[in-house]
């Protein structure tokens, strides 16, 4: 199992948790088997998610995805992603 970490800035957390959630289907198709959102208690438009995967292959193609690149655009993510992938130690 890898989990892909991915943390961003969003202009409004309600527009791009709706597109988050629109993008179900297409995750699961792309090899995600679970994930998670969690928001800053500093910022609630800084958003910190995670992703499982059953291979880094997959994860990796996840995270450079052009389809994930424009939801994340259209979801209104206004700072680069920050992207960490770790394994059960």
């Amino acid at each position: 199992m890898v989990r892909m970490f991915v943390r961003h800035s969003v202009q409004d957390y309600r527009v791009w948790r709706k597109a988050c959630n629109a993008f179900d289907t297409e995750r699961t198709a792309m090899g995600v088997t679970g994930a998670g959102v969690y928001r800053s208690a500093d910022d609630p438009n800084e958003i910190t998610a995670y992703h499982e995967f059953a291979t880094i292959t997959k994860a990796s193609a996840f995270a450079g995805s052009a389809c994930l690149k424009e939801v994340m655009k259209g979801a209104g993510v206004n700072s680069a992603a920050q992207i960490g992938f770790v394994k059960p130690a």
